[in-house]
């Protein structure tokens, strides 16, 4: 144990800090000092400079425990070790990322907290070991086998290595006493960058990184792909003396990068394809039971048929080969277009005038008796300036058929359907011209699950226990409509809350005068 180790408590609860300072004082170590907001947190490792800081993650002022950890790990390189009551995974994380020494959770038990103090404090000695070592090793490797130039502080070559020799096409006798800008010519990433590396270094005596995207001009005007770091030599006194340009080739490694990316992406297009091909066989085995349960429903009654001696009871068996029938046409009709639709070969847009004032009453009258049968409310409402519209006549009436169809059959007895049709015309600058588009909204009295929303346009979904008036669809109807609106150059969005669903679908603007 560091008997003599210094630790900040950082805590805004009075009782508890004086709590952490006396088991602190039995443990041995001293407590500098006990603060209870950020900022008086930062000032004190300044002023005390801890060898441990103990950090409450709820704090009073303006910077959180986190905020405060995150100033000391960037800028003091100091241990922390969270005191908190707070389990929250979210805050956890934003913890984790400011690599804690340890994270203990309150209430904690004397012994907890001893034990992962003495840990703490022996880890970080031994990980400022291990940085000590790896700095010495690095400096060591960077002068064996990287490039190597030298320079005085008026910029000339004083020194370069073997290396440098090869990779600037310069040999040291020549390069000496030259101007360091002449031999060490380099093309920055940054264009807008003018000033030498190494000036740099001299004029502000800091170390000036050489990014992997430079590149070093050869004697010969060879380009090569360099990195690494230009540093300022200073003495005991800290005045600059020259620097040390340390460089390495990095073609090879740019190289074995490009071959790695490469490889990544094709990893990536292999799983990608092999993503298409399961969801090309689930697809597939979906079809498949979905064209199988009608099938199997006819062939029960056609069998039904050929043993029931009653009347009454064949033409039931005979309603439900005629329903099957027509859902199996009905699945294969659907299937076949959604196909065109994806494949691009669905029938070209056939534009024609379409009166909305007459249309939509017409194409709803079906789902007028519907409503009434099922002792629901559709009101249909008209803008009163609606104009004519061009467009694909078949495909807009297929997809808002299908919309009122699913609010009929989702729609509770009692409930309200709303279907309506207005223009809209966007705000616009004195220099472009109004956007009109022409607005379809199907609203009914049923709110859907928000976890199902994302779901309900794909194949085959359908949301359980919804369908009120058990009349069972393909699945496919709202995949069909998102398709249909799609390729007439249009919007579809949907939204469900307060006991209402309602989607819309936004046309472009293709409408015709009435004057």
């Amino acid at each position: 144990m560091n008997i003599s180790a210094k630790i900040l408590v950082v805590e805004d609860e009075v009782i508890v800090a004086k709590d952490i300072e006396n088991r602190l004082q039995r443990f041995g170590y001293s407590a500098c000092e006990t603060v209870s907001t950020g900022e008086e947190a930062i000032a004190k490792v300044s002023e005390h400079k801890p060898d441990l800081v103990l950090i409450d993650i709820r704090l009073r002022g303006l910077m959180d425990g986190i905020a405060v950890a995150q100033v000391l790990h960037h800028n003091f390189d100091l241990p922390i070790v969270y005191l908190t009551a707070n389990t929250d995974e979210c805050i956890l994380n934003r913890a984790l990322a400011t690599k804690p020494f340890g994270y203990i959770i309150k209430p904690f038990r004397e012994q907890e907290l001893k034990i992962t103090i003495e840990l703490a404090l022996d880890k970080y000695l031994v990980e400022q070991t291990l940085k000590q070592n790896k700095y010495w090793l690095r400096s060591a490797l960077k002068n064996i086998s990287n490039g190597v130039i030298a320079s005085d502080t008026e910029g000339k070559i004083t020194f370069m290595n073997p290396i440098a020799e090869t990779l600037t096409g310069w040999n040291q006798q020549d390069a000496r006493g030259k101007p360091a800008t002449e031999v060490v010519k380099i093309i920055h990433a940054e264009p807008l960058i003018s000033e030498h590396p190494i000036q740099q270094a001299l004029q502000k005596g800091i170390t000036v990184g050489i990014s992997e995207r430079s590149r070093l001009i050869d004697k010969n005007g060879m380009e090569i792909p360099i990195d690494d770091c230009i540093d300022p030599i200073k003495d005991d006194r800290g005045n600059i003396i020259g620097t040390m340009f340390v460089f390495q080739d990095i073609s090879e490694r740019q190289q074995v990068e490009a071959m790695h990316q490469k490889q990544i992406e094709q990893e990536q297009m292999l799983v990608q394809m092999e993503k298409m091909h399961e969801l090309k066989d689930d697809f597939l085995s979906t079809v498949s039971h979905e064209l199988r349960t009608p099938i199997a429903n006819m062939k029960m009654a056609i069998q039904m048929l050929k043993t029931s001696p009653n009347n009454e009871r064949r033409q039931r068996y005979l309603e439900i080969l005629q329903a099957e029938c027509n859902r199996e046409a009905e699945l294969i009709t659907e299937l076949l277009d959604l196909q065109r639709l994806e494949t691009a070969s669905y029938p070209d847009l056939v534009q024609e005038a379409v009166d909305l004032q007459k249309w939509l009453p017409q194409i709803m009258e079906p789902f007028l008796i519907r409503a009434q049968n099922n002792q629901q409310l559709l009101e249909i409402q008209l803008a009163a300036n609606l104009s004519q519209i061009l467009t694909d006549r078949a495909s807009l009436e297929r997809a808002i058929a299908e919309l009122a169809n699913n609010a009929c059959k989702y729609t509770p007895s009692g409930g309200t359907i709303v279907v309506s049709v207005q223009p809209h015309c966007s705000s616009c600058t004195s220099h472009q011209l109004p956007i009109t588009r022409t607005i379809f909204t199907v609203r009914n009295q049923a709110e859907i699950p928000t976890a199902e929303l994302p779901k309900i346009f794909e194949k085959f979904y359908r949301i359980h226990n919804s369908d009120r008036w058990k009349q069972a669809g393909t699945g496919l109807g709202l995949a069909l409509v998102k398709k249909l609106v799609e390729h007439l150059q249009g919007t579809l969005q949907v939204e469900s809350k307060e006991g209402w669903t309602t989607f819309t679908i936004e046309l472009p603007d293709r409408t015709i005068s009435s004057e």
